[in-house]
């Protein structure tokens, strides 16, 4: 270290004047005290460079910094090559449908429809942004109590980024609370409650099924006009009843009277009781709201119903449902899908591709619903770059406009409906098939057949 001051011993400064000595004590004082300052300062910066945990001491605060900046590199290469390679981790979807019992053939139908959608929006490649896309078919058979268990498993042990289901009304409001619970989407396909997308609805639900607000509308535009006396006939259930409260409320405001209401077991096959009473109230028409595969129709035809003065109309149902419709030749309703009715390009890949790969089957009802679910479901993750977080979903999905074979379908943002095409038909008789066929007399606008919000959201 550099002296601070050097003692004087020459005889010549020994003579100096005594002002001279008092200064040079007073420079003498303050070299100490900076001395003192510069040893404490020194002490400080040693304890720094202790504290830095360096084995070497000395060099150990630049090679903390850069070792920290080297990993920093490391990490932002390392995320940089993962974001450039993508996520290569199957996109899992659970799909819940009745492939067996009363529903079997809306659930067989709507996956088959999913298969061939999931084909058509990946252009074949089954991936999207790189991440293969997986699909688990779970029978429901119709059951509340097994469609949670079943989909309790896609959630728990599959692990599916997805839910899509089911053909009941029933077995999907009871997976609903499993969607908020796991927070995972769920679009809902073919059920049709009011009620999935109104007061039991979350915000993880997505519906691209009609609802049967939808279906009412339609029904009742084809013959509720003031005056006009309609009785209404459904099985007992979420179904029926959702469907036979919004075509009431969609009848009424046209100016009919509904004077009987009529519901019947969903399994059962004797409707004598039922329609005795239909009968009695004398109603201009009976609106029929059915689904599976015991419908009503030939009884309706044996007990002479629309001989009394009695008109039928309903929606148009599947192909074979519409074979037991025989005696409804003539009958003007409305139909949700049948093969000829829309025209786009979507429905005509749909038609030419089932026919192919099922040995000549046309799609059917439900078919282009299993389809317009896929669809949706992978245009939301292109949208999200690959994302399958719910939040970032959720934010795809809202107000999503997307192609499917009935048209642009949109999913509105107050209850994530899909606004839809419907269509007004008459059934007609059509050489080369066993059955009357939807015959189109005019398109019904998504804006036309928009149901209310009812979830109060």
């Amino acid at each position: 270290m550099t002296q601070l001051f050097i003692r004087e011993t020459s005889n010549q400064k020994q003579q100096l004047h005594r002002s001279h000595d008092k200064q040079r004590a007073v420079r003498i004082q303050m070299s100490r005290l900076l001395l003192l300052s510069f040893m404490s300062l020194l002490l400080l910066l040693t304890a720094a460079c202790g504290s830095s945990g360096s084995d070497a001491g000395g060099n150990s605060a630049k090679q903390e910094n850069n070792g920290a900046a080297s990993t920093e590199n490391k990490n932002n290469q390392t995320e940089e090559k993962k974001s450039s390679d993508g996520d290569k981790t199957p996109i899992k979807i659970g799909v819940l449908a009745s492939m067996s019992g009363a529903l079997e053939s809306y659930g067989k139908q709507t996956v088959r429809g999913f298969e061939l959608g999931i084909d058509y929006a990946t252009q074949g490649t089954k991936t999207i942004d790189g991440r293969p896309v997986e699909f688990i078919v779970e029978d429901t058979e119709t059951k509340p109590d097994v469609a949670v268990k079943k989909a309790t498993k896609l959630l728990e042990t599959d692990k599916v980024d997805f839910l899509v289901g089911s053909s009941s009304s029933g077995d999907t409001l009871a997976v609903l609370p499993l969607a908020e619970e796991y927070e995972k989407i769920m679009v809902v396909e073919p059920a049709v409650a009011d009620s999935i997308t109104g007061e039991l609805w979350n915000k993880y639900v997505f519906r691209t099924a009609r609802n049967s607000s939808q279906d009412a509308v339609a029904g009742a535009a084809a013959i509720a006009k003031q005056g006009v006396k309609i009785a209404t006939f459904a099985p007992d259930g979420a179904f029926g009843r959702d469907g036979i409260k919004a075509f009431k409320e969609a009848a009424i405001k046209l100016g009919a009277e509904i004077v009987e209401e009529q519901y019947a077991d969903a399994t059962a096959t004797d409707f004598t009781a039922n329609i005795q009473k239909i009968v009695s109230a004398k109603p201009d028409y009976l609106f029929v709201v059915w689904a599976g595969a015991n419908t009503p129709w030939k009884q309706l035809k044996d007990m002479k119903v629309t001989e009394q003065g009695i008109k039928l109309s309903t929606g148009a149902p599947d192909i074979a449902a519409l074979k037991t419709m025989q005696e409804l030749e003539g009958m003007e309703g409305f139909s949700v899908y049948y093969h000829s009715l829309p025209s786009n390009d979507v429905n005509k890949w749909l038609v030419e591709e089932h026919t192919k790969r099922f040995n000549g089957d046309l799609p059917d009802l439900f078919t282009p619903g299993g389809m317009s679910a896929a669809i949706a479901i992978v245009e939301a993750v292109k949208k999200t770059g690959g994302d399958t977080t719910a939040d970032k979903l959720i934010a795809a999905m809202d107000g999503m406009t997307f192609d499917a074979p009935k048209g642009k379908m949109t999913f509105r943002a107050e209850d994530h409906q899909a606004l839809q095409t419907m269509y007004a038909v008459k059934l007609e008789k059509k050489d080369g098939t066993d059955y009357p066929v939807p015959v189109l007399i005019r398109e019904l606008s998504p804006e036309e057949t928009a149901p209310p919000i009812r979830n109060k959201r």
